[in-house]
Formats: structure tokens, sequence, C-alpha cells
């Protein structure tokens, strides 16, 4: 793994979060969901959920976030929707649908991680993790184990 150049593109994707655009803040947090395990794509990802001024940036970075299906992903969803208004709080449960709604393992598996979260010294990700159980025990899945 080469840090380096993995620390440039994270510099690079959190310059591109600070955009006026729209679609360029949306590619940002689809992009750097890939390094949510790194403390510098942090801070801008949670911006990047709760973003002022657009909600579809809300929806493609929480998406792309619990795709990822993993502590990291889940933990920085969490946090953000204990602090979300209602709107974007709307627009992370449709992103959490959309990741969770095929297959029962993956939904069981994220609900096992919120499990975890929910006991998380951060009130704010043990919050939101609660709330996210909740929502992902509510979504029949299309497909179930055998």
């Amino acid at each position: 793994m080469n840090s380096a150049l993995r620390h440039t593109a994270v510099v690079a994707l959190v310059e591109l979060a600070r955009s006026t655009h729209y679609e360029d803040r949306a590619d940002a947090g689809h992009a750097l969901a890939a390094f949510a395990g790194t403390p510098e794509a942090a801070g801008p990802l949670l911006e990047l959920v709760l973003d002022r001024a657009d909600t579809h940036v809300t929806r493609v970075t929480a998406h792309a976030l619990l795709q990822r299906q993993d502590r990291a992903g889940l933990s920085l969803v969490a946090s953000a929707l204990a602090v979300a208004g209602p709107h974007h709080a709307d627009w992370i449960h449709t992103a959490l649908r959309d990741a969770f709604t095929v297959y029962a393992t993956e939904r069981d598996e994220a609900m096992r991680i919120c499990e975890e979260l929910a006991h998380d010294p951060d009130e704010h990700v043990a919050s939101g993790a609660r709330e996210l159980h909740e929502s992902l025990a509510r979504i029949d899945c299309v497909l179930h184990p055998a």
C-alpha cells in the first residue's frame, strides 16, 4: 500500500469536497467514502453527509459510506444521523434502504455492527447507531438465506 499516494488522493478529494458545485461535492463524497477509515477523511465526510446546500450530496455520500458495510462507514453515517435535521435524516434513511434492501445477510451484519456502535463512547455515534439499527430492522429484504 502506498501511503503517500493515498494521502495525496484524500487531500485532493477533500479539496473537491469544498467545491461550490454540488456535482463535485457528490463525486468527492462518493470517492472519499473509500477512505472512511482514515482520520483526515472523517470530518469532510461528515460535512458532505450533512451538506448544507444540496441533499443529493447527502444521499450519494451516505450511500457510498453504507455500501462499505463496515464499522467505519456505519459509524460516520450514525454520527451524522445523530445531528441531522429531519430533511437530511430522510435522505440518510433513503440511502440506508437503497444499500440494504436486497440481501438480508448484509442487513443483518449491518444491524450487528450497529448494536456494537450503540455502546460507542461517542454519544453521537451511539445514538445514531441505535436509530440506524431500528431502521434496518424495519427493512424487508428481497433475498433471505436458504
